[in-house]
């Protein structure tokens, strides 16, 4: 079983700034790692590959600094991956993150199985897997909760829905999108990090893509644009309540039911 892992590098941190101009975030000079939900679909991957036997690769779409992702997924268990970038990619939405990453996928190989994280902590769309899933021509599970069993090529899972789980099967070659409570990630290996070769992970631009269509990449391939994006306000007004717990309660009942909260 081949298997590709989507992942993607996102912000360390809830203190980042937004361009006012374009309304996408500004990453220059910022900490990252990792997008946690792509740790599960990483850990999918691999206990899949160990059990049922197979290869497990990833990729991800972003600035030549992504490279540090993918070595991550490396030092996990992955055999390599590859780094998607161009200044054409840029600004990106959901959709034409989706086709960037379709794109590459095409040029990188076939695969059985392909697995992203239920969403990105920077983005919280959970589009960008079934939009993939669409333009490869792919059937497409999302939220899935648990792989089953693997047998006469179908995947039989238990996944999420608004107001039920399921239980489903899916023929390969398809894409599933993982959701939190699947698994527990296992950490990177120290000793192969240590050894991590430098063709652990190659780089595609859009140079190497068949569309050579550049608007249908970045922001110019885009269907929607953020209008604006603002950090939430922050209240730093505090009260304290003193006295015993009798005085304490009531004065908090009063506080809380003057500003209408019960």
């Amino acid at each position: 079983m081949n298997i590709l892992v989507c992942v993607k590098q996102v912000p360390g941190s809830n203190n980042v700034e937004v361009d006012p101009v374009t309304g996408v975030l500004k990453r220059n000079g910022i900490q990252s790692k990792i997008n946690p939900y792509d740790l599960y679909g990483i850990e999918t991957a691999l206990t899949l590959a160990e059990k049922y036997g197979g290869s497990v690769e990833s990729i991800t779409m972003g600035p030549p600094q992504a490279k540090a992702v993918i070595e991550e997924t490396v030092c996990m268990g992955a055999k390599c991956g590859t780094v998607l970038t161009d200044r054409k990619f840029a600004g990106a939405d959901v959709l034409a993150t989706a086709y960037t990453l379709s794109q590459g996928i095409k040029k990188c190989g076939e695969y059985d199985l392909i697995i992203c994280g239920k969403q990105t902590t920077d983005g919280d769309t959970a589009q960008v897997g079934a939009e993939v899933a669409e333009y490869l021509g792919l059937p497409n599970l999302s939220n899935v909760l648990s792989i089953d069993d693997f047998k006469d090529g179908k995947l039989y899972v238990t996944a999420s829905l608004d107001d039920k789980v399921v239980k489903m099967s899916v023929a390969l070659p398809c894409l599933i999108s993982v959701d939190g409570d699947i698994n527990t990630p296992r950490l990177p290996s120290y000793k192969i990090k240590k050894g991590l070769k430098e063709d652990a992970v190659k780089f595609l631009t859009f140079a190497d893509f068949d569309d050579q269509n550049a608007d249908h990449y970045g922001l110019t391939g885009s269907a929607t644009q953020v209008e604006r994006i603002f950090p939430p306000e922050k209240n730093e007004q505090k009260f304290n309540v003193v006295g015993d717990a009798e005085s304490q309660s009531e004065e908090l009942f009063g506080l809380l039911k003057s500003k209408k909260l019960i």
